[in-house]
Formats: structure tokens, sequence, C-alpha cells
């Protein structure tokens, strides 16, 4: 196969090198733009590493290309990846747990109204193949670690922690990558442009999994990782891969590849397509030492956690239900979290209205492009705060639903509700903006305050939105992860590539996996449901099931555990692809309608609000409320009314990268 010439040109986003060719060299085909990004401007490479500062710099380009879960900013010129703009759109609104109603973007368009082909180009599915940097940060990386030997000014220990950083990005993004296709082109070396011919084939899973692995093998034993930065270095190291962070990832990969839709009797698409015929989208049947390496991984992560400390889950200074909330709320959204093993930062900090962060500029109630409203699926998986599992059902029988978010008392003389109870599992407060939930919860202190949320039909802040399915509050709830109140403005902003609830889980479900473990799982469980209050154990509080003997049963526990931890967090997306999950992705939706009573328990129609309301005129702050579900049907998607056909669980390859002929073999059904 011939080479075309081109140049590699492009610039690097906000750094103080760049790096273009000395001479004229030819394209290799992963998009137009795999080698035009090299970090950019004019420079040489021979500049470039005849300097240690700009061999840091360097390298801190490839860092600014990695995944950054929160949509934030709009650009389209292939200096970002795509699903960092809302015009693409969270993954985890695929789910059962959310819903996006912004119309423009990919996920609406191309997933709920299900138009999405392979012929599709910016932002054309929810991880384009040519617009996420992979490819080019892989190339980048390649590039240092061939050049490496040369920098002047830069001692051995130096050079071989930039190596191994340089692994884990790769391992990293091509694992990003994986998740979505399966089977890549694996390289193994920057190119020089100047090679006569080449092939490139898609790798089977296999192949792509041992690559990934190794790559952070290779890191890990290298000795250039530290376990974890000292609190002194972190305002300057943090973001930084460190070996806890590349061995959480190994566990993390071995996770995805041991699941069913890679590791099972029979393919995902039934075994007749090419890809399934070459192993590219599976492992060609079931092996149980993929779920035995997966056990491996976790547990030499806790035996060198064990051994060095520097993470822990963020426990609550006392056991209340506020306290429980700051600790769950600080152990991921505070950068120099013990709980965060690995992040990625795009800006500072950010005043909520800031065009360069539009994760919040773009949630307002005028836009609404970034907002996520929680189901009522999702919000009745939180347990009441004894542990016991919540039940509708149950609840409106025993006239419980008043109090199936909070209760409280009211003093003399005082119209807001105090000594208030929060008394569902602390994480929905922390993923779901609830009816009566008070408005603040003090950045440092952790304490409640403010006038209440008013989520009922006319209320101050609902207004009509979840009577018509539409606005910030569509579902009758409103997004708290990631998001918060106006305690977050000006705090510092990132995204948690890992966290340890995550690997503490993981290991979870790898001792059920690999050795029926129920008890082990539980306890695992158990460890990330205390820190929240959650202190019964597990088995004990799920009474319909026997969760020490119904695998399934906890299996099923275990994914709800997840995305109560993991909200938000692209966890829900990729635990229902893994696990084949079609009739998640089938489930009709809903969302909670309340109706403000009156003293004679009539609906109050018209204007319902209380602030700037009736509390104008004493009234308390209401309490009694008719509450109802209803299903969700703006838009109604297409896997609801069709079926979950089973291409979607992987995207498709772009149809003019398997038109180009280096080896790309299309996913099966697209």
């Amino acid at each position: 196969m011939k080479l075309q010439n081109k140049w590699f040109i492009g610039a690097m986003l906000g750094a103080a090198v760049c790096l273009v060719s000395t001479s004229c060299v030819d394209e290799i085909k992963f998009g137009n733009s795999f080698l035009d990004k090299a970090p950019g401007g004019n420079a040489t490479i021979d500049t470039v590493f005849n300097s240690a500062e700009y061999t840091r710099q360097f390298l801190n380009t490839c860092y600014s290309r990695q995944y950054y879960g929160l949509p934030y900013n709009t650009d389209s010129n292939g200096n970002i990846p795509d699903s960092s703009s809302p015009y693409l759109g969270k993954k985890d609104a695929l789910t059962d747990c959310w819903s996006l109603y912004f119309s423009d973007a990919t996920v609406y368009q191309q997933y709920y109204l299900g138009s999405l082909n392979a012929n599709y180009g910016t932002r054309g599915n929810i991880f384009p193949y040519t617009r996420e940097m992979v490819w080019e940060v892989v190339r980048w990386c390649w590039l240092l670690m061939e050049n490496i030997d040369r920098v002047p000014g830069m001692d051995d220990t130096e050079k071989t922690q930039l190596v191994a950083e340089a692994k884990c990005l790769i391992a990293a993004r091509y694992f990003d990558m994986f998740r979505h296709y399966g089977g890549l082109p694996l390289l193994y070396a920057s190119f020089t442009g100047t090679e006569s011919g080449y092939e490139i084939p898609r790798a089977t899973v296999e192949e792509t999994v041992n690559y990934m692995i190794k790559m952070l093998d290779d890191a890990i034993n290298s000795g250039g990782l530290v376990w974890a930065y000292a609190d002194a270095d972190l305002a300057s190291k943090a973001g930084h891969w460190t070996k806890a962070g590349a061995m959480a990832l190994k566990c993390k990969i071995w996770q995805f590849a041991a699941s069913p839709l890679f590791n099972d009797v029979n393919g995902y698409a039934g075994g007749n397509s090419e890809a399934e015929q070459q192993r590219l989208v599976w492992y060609g049947g079931y092996h149980a030492e993929l779920w035995d390496n997966c056990l491996k991984a976790c547990e030499a992560f806790f035996k060198e956690l064990e051994s060095q400390g520097g993470y822990s889950l963020n426990k609550a200074s006392e056991e209340t239900p506020e306290q429980y909330r700051q600790a769950y709320r600080m152990g991921y959204i505070r950068q120099n979290s013990k709980e965060v093993l690995h992040s990625v930062r795009t800006n500072m900090s950010d005043a909520f209205n800031s065009s360069s962060y539009m994760w919040h500029s773009w949630a307002v109630p005028s836009l609404c492009r970034t907002e996520y409203p929680p189901t009522q699926e999702y919000v009745e998986m939180f347990p009441w705060a004894d542990g016991t599992p919540f039940d509708w059902k149950k609840a409106e029988t025993e006239g419980k639903l008043d109090e199936m978010f909070l209760t409280g008392t009211f003093k003399n003389g005082e119209q807001l509700l105090s000594e208030i109870v929060l008394t569902r599992d602390p994480r929905l407060y922390e993923h779901c903006m609830v009816n009566g939930l008070p408005k603040m919860l003090d950045w440092s202190a952790g304490t409640m305050s403010g006038l209440p949320y008013e989520l009922w039909v006319g209320g101050y802040d609902e207004g009509q939105n979840a009577a018509l399915e539409s606005g910030n509050y569509a579902t009758g709830y409103k997004n708290m992860k990631y998001y918060l109140g106006t305690e977050y403005q000006r705090q510092y902003t990132h995204w948690v590539y890992l966290r340890l609830s995550d690997i503490y889980l993981t290991y979870a479900e790898a001792l059920l996996q690999a050795k029926n473990d129920y008890r082990g799982a539980i306890n695992q469980m158990n460890i990330v449901r205390a820190r929240v209050g959650l202190k019964k154990d597990l088995a004990e509080c799920v009474t319909d099931k026997n969760l020490l003997s119904d695998k399934a049963a906890l299996l099923e526990e275990l994914l709800c555990e997840r995305v109560r931890e993991l909200g938000l967090e692209d966890s829900r997306y990729f635990d229902l692809i893994r696990y084949k999950r079609a009739d998640r992705f089938e489930k009709r939706l809903h969302g909670l309608l309340a109706y403000r009573l009156d003293d004679t328990g009539n609906r109050i129609t018209g204007n319902a609000k209380w602030n700037e309301g009736d509390k104008n005129k004493g009234a308390l702050q209401p309490t009694r409320f008719e509450y109802e579900r209803f299903e969700l049907s703006k838009p109604v998607r297409r896997w609801w009314t069709y079926g979950f056909d089973s291409k979607w669980y992987l995207s498709p390859f772009p149809q003019t990268e398997i038109n180009k002929g280096y080896g790309l073999i299309q996913n099966p059904g697209w």
C-alpha cells in the first residue's frame, strides 16, 4: 500500500512548544488528522527533544487530550475530543437513569431517534473514531519514547518517569476507544512518514487487551511511577499518572474484557459476522481465566494499598446525613481528594457563566444543553437511610410517600422546616435535586441551609417543567452530580477518571465472578456503603432475596450499587453494555409529578409557589404532596418501541476509514 504525501502540521492547544516535520512526509490513514495533529506550531523534533523543558511540555500536551467526561467546549476544529462538546452529549443519557432534552445533541438525534449509521462525520456518534484525539496522543507518546534518550539536562530517573507516564496515556486512550469499538489497530511506533508501505489491521480483542496490559505492566514495573504524590507535590503533580492509577486501570481493563460482551459462549451478534469470526469483538468463547486476571489485578492493587497507604475513602466527620453527603461529595469533587486515583483537568475554576466551561453555563434554564435530569427509575434505586430497599408501592400503601425524601419539624415562629432528617441513602441527594431539599450544602462545613427546592407542579423551581416534560426539571428532578449548587462557584474543577470506590466494587465483582465468593463480594460492597452511613450488612438489608446464594440477584444488586456510587461517571452505560443488558435499554422510563396539597388535601392549582408566593403571607414550607409517576415521551426512544438491536453494543467505524483499506473490518450490524 502506498502512502500519500502530507505534512505533519497542527496546533498545540495552550502549550508553549510545537512540532512539525523537517521534510515532506506521507499520511498514515487513521483519519486525516492522525499525523496532522502533532503538538504544533513551528518547532522541529530536534528543537523539542533538545530541551528538557520542551520535552516536559510536550508530554503535558498529551495529558491535555485525555478523555474528559463532562461536555464543556464546543470546539469543532479537531483541537479537542468531540466528546467534550455539549452537541454530542453524555453517554449516560442513553441508560435507564438519565434523560437528555437537548434535541441538537448526537445522543438525541442519532441514538434516541435511531438514525446512527456508519456514514458519520463531526460529532457523528458518542465516541467518533477519528475525532477523539486518541491516535494523536498515541503517536505523540511514541515520539516521546523514541526520542527521550537524547534529551539533554534530564536525568535517567526523570526519563524513566516520562516514558512510564506516556505508556499509561497510551493504555488509557486505547481503553477509551476499546470500550466503544472492541479490537483496534495496534501501533508500535510513531511512523516517520518515509515508509514505502504498511498494513495496520484490526487486532483481536485478546491482542488489544494484551497490548494495553503490557503498556501498564511496563510502566508499573519500570520504577518510574510514584505510588501517590505527597501533599506538597499535589499542586504541581496531581493529574499525572501514578502507580496506583496504572494498577487501578489494569483492574478496569480486565473487568471489561472478562464481561459477557467479549467473554461469553456466543458472540453478541450471533457469531456469524466477519468481525466475530475473526474475534475482533469477542474472545471466541467463554474464558474463566479472564475473571481470574481481574481478581489478581484487584488483589495486587489492594495489597499495594495496604503496604503504601496514600489513598482512602473520604470519611464523614460526624455520623449525620449531612456529613455523609459531604464525605461523598468531597471524595470525588476535590482535586486533592485521597479517593481520586486519576483525574483530568481542563479549567482551573469556574463561576458558572464561563463560555470556556459550558458544563455549567449551558445548564441554565434558557439553554438546558448540559442538563441531564435523573429518571424515577434511578431515584428508586436508592434505599432508605437504614439500607432497606425503597419500594414505591409499599411506601404508597403505608402513606410514606411524603417521607420519601426527608422529614422535619417546625419551630415556633419559623416558616422553614428544621431538624431535617434525610430519609434515603445520602448519595441520592448528591446525584439528584429532590423536592424539599435545602439548596445549599456548605463547601467547608457540610451543613444544609437555604430555601427548599420547590419541585412540584407550579412550584418556584419546577414551574411547569415536569408537567410539560421540558426544561431543567423535565423529569421532576434535576442533576446534582458535578454541578452542585452555588457553593461550587469558583472552585477547582476536574473529571475523575478513576477513583477508589470503583475499585472496591470492581474487586467485589471479580470475587463473585471468579470464585463465586458471595460473602467476599458483599464485604467489599459494605465498605463503600458504610462510608455514607449504610452500615448494616447488605445481605441483611435485602431480605426478599438470598444474596449469599443467588448469584444473579447479587450481581444485579452490585450493578445497582455501582450506579448509586458512580452516577453520571459513565459507569452505568458501560455496565449495561458489557453485560449486554438490552432489557434496560428497552425499558420505558418515568419521571415524577408532585402536586402541592392544601390543608384539606386538595391540589393547589394555578400559582402554587411558596417562595415568592404565599410564603410572603406567613404560610409554612409545604410538606404535603400528592405524587404520581409519569412516562417519559419527549422523545420516545427508538429502543423503547422497536427493541435494542445488538449492533448498538459497539459503535460503527466510519465508512470512510473502512474504505481506506488499511485493515479495518466493520463491527457487526453496521
